[in-house]
C-alpha cells in the first residue's frame, strides 16, 4: 500500500509540471535545480551500497568532481530467542564521485566507492574492506519551466544506469544474520530513476523515486530488488560567490527478498523510513556538505537487524 501511495504522489507531481526555470546570476552554484536529492541506490542494510541513501549529486554543484565519506551504524541479533545478544555493525565508505554534462539535457553521474566495514561477533570483531561496485547513471531533463515569472517553477528528469560487479562478493558472509556485510554484490544491477523539483523563489521541494533490478551473481546469490523514495524541502541563500542550502526531509527504502539457487531466503526483505537534515555551503568553485539520517520506522530482515543512524560529509569542485 505504501508503494502505491508513493506512485500516486509521483503521478500527481508529473501532472502538475508545467513551466521553465532559469537562474541568471554569476554564482557558480546556481544550477542546483538539476540535482538528484539525497537518495542513492543501495542494498539492504547498506551492504555494498553505492551511496547508502546519501545521493547521486551535489545540492549546489550541477557539474562537479569530489570526494565523499559516509557512515552507517547498525546492530544485528545473533540467535533465535528474544534474549539473544545484539552486536554492533559499522559500515564506512569513501567515494570518488562526479557529475558531467554530455549534452544540454543529459548529465552522467559516476561513483567509485571504497568500503571498510566492521562488526562484532561472538568470537570477536570482524572486518572487510575493498573497492565496491562502480555505478554510472544518466539523467535526461524531460521538462523544465519556460518563464521566470511563473508562480512555481518545475523540473522533471528521467534516467537509468548500471552497477558493475567490481566489488568482491563473499559467499560465506551472505549466510550471516546481516547478509549485506559485503563490499560488492557480485552482480550486474540496473537502475531506473525519476526526479521532480518544484520551487517558489528561494524555497523548494525535491522528490524522487527509483527502482533497482538486481541479478544473480556467479555464486547463485541474488539480492532482492529495491525501491527508494525521498522528499526534501530546501532553501537557497546566495550572495555574490557564496551560497548555502539548508534542507529537511525524509527518505525510504523497500527491499524484496534475497534468493540463493532460485530459493527465496527467509527474513531478507524489509523496509525503513528515515528523517533527514543537512546543509551544503559553497564559495567560489568549492562546496562542502553534511547530512544526518535517523530512522523513524523500520522492519529489516524480520527484525533481526536495526539501523541506528547514517551521516555523510562531502567536498566538491564545480566544473
Amino acid at each position: 500500500m505504501k508503494i502505491y501511495t508513493l506512485l500516486l504522489v509521483l503521478l500527481f507531481q508529473l501532472a502538475n509540471a508545467t513551466e521553465k526555470d532559469s537562474l541568471n546570476t554569476v554564482n557558480p552554484f546556481t544550477k542546483y535545480h538539476s540535482f538528484l536529492e539525497e537518495e542513492d541506490f543501495c542494498d539492504a542494510c547498506g551492504c555494498s551500497a553505492s551511496g547508502g541513501s546519501m545521493g547521486f549529486a551535489s545540492m549546489l554543484n550541477s557539474n562537479f568532481v569530489g570526494i565523499r565519506y559516509f557512515n552507517q551504524q547498525y546492530k544485528s541479533m545473533d540467535g533465535l530467542y528474544s534474549n539473544s545478544p545484539w552486536y554492533k555493525e559499522n559500515f564506512n565508505t569513501v567515494q570518488v564521485w562526479g557529475r558531467i554534462p554530455v549534452s544540454q539535457k543529459v548529465q552522467v553521474s559516476a561513483l567509485l566507492p571504497f568500503h571498510f566495514h566492521e562488526r562484532e561477533t561472538a568470537t570477536g570483531n570482524k572486518s572487510i574492506n575493498g573497492i565496491g561496485d562502480i555505478t554510472v547513471l544518466a539523467m535526461y531533463r524531460l521538462y523544465q519551466t519556460h518563464k521566470d515569472s511563473t508562480f512555481l517553477v518545475h523540473t522533471l528528469q528521467l534516467g537509468g544506469g548500471i552497477k558493475a560487479p567490481t566489488g568482491k562478493f563473499n559467499e560465506a558472509n551472505s549466510g550471516s544474520i546481516n547478509p549485506s556485510f559485503q563490499v560488492g554484490t557480485g552482480s550486474w544491477d540496473y537502475l531506473f530513476a525519476t526526479e521532480y523539483v518544484v520551487k517558489r523563489k528561494q524555497f523548494g521541494l525535491n522528490s524522487m523515486l527509483n527502482y533497482v533490478i538486481k541479478t544473480e551473481n556467479q555464486k547463485s546469490y541474488r539480492f532482492g530488488n529495491q525501491l527508494n523514495y525521498a522528499g526534501t524541502f530546501f532553501y537557497l541563500y546566495e550572495k555574490n560567490s557564496f551560497s548555502i542550502v539548508p534542507q529537511l526531509g525524509f527518505a525510504g527504502e523497500v527491499y524484496e527478498s534475497n534468493y540463493q539457487y532460485n530459493q527465496k531466503l527467509r527474513n531478507t526483505s524489509g523496509d525503513i523510513l528515515f528523517g533527514k537534515v543537512g546543509f551544503e555551503v559553497g564559495k567560489d568553485r568549492f562546496s562542502f556538505g553534511a547530512n544526518v539520517m535517523l530512522p523513524i520506522n523500520q522492519n529489516l530482515t524480520g527484525g533481526n537487524v536495526e539501523a541506528n543512524y547514517r551521516w555523510s560529509v562531502n567536498l566538491n569542485y564545480s566544473l
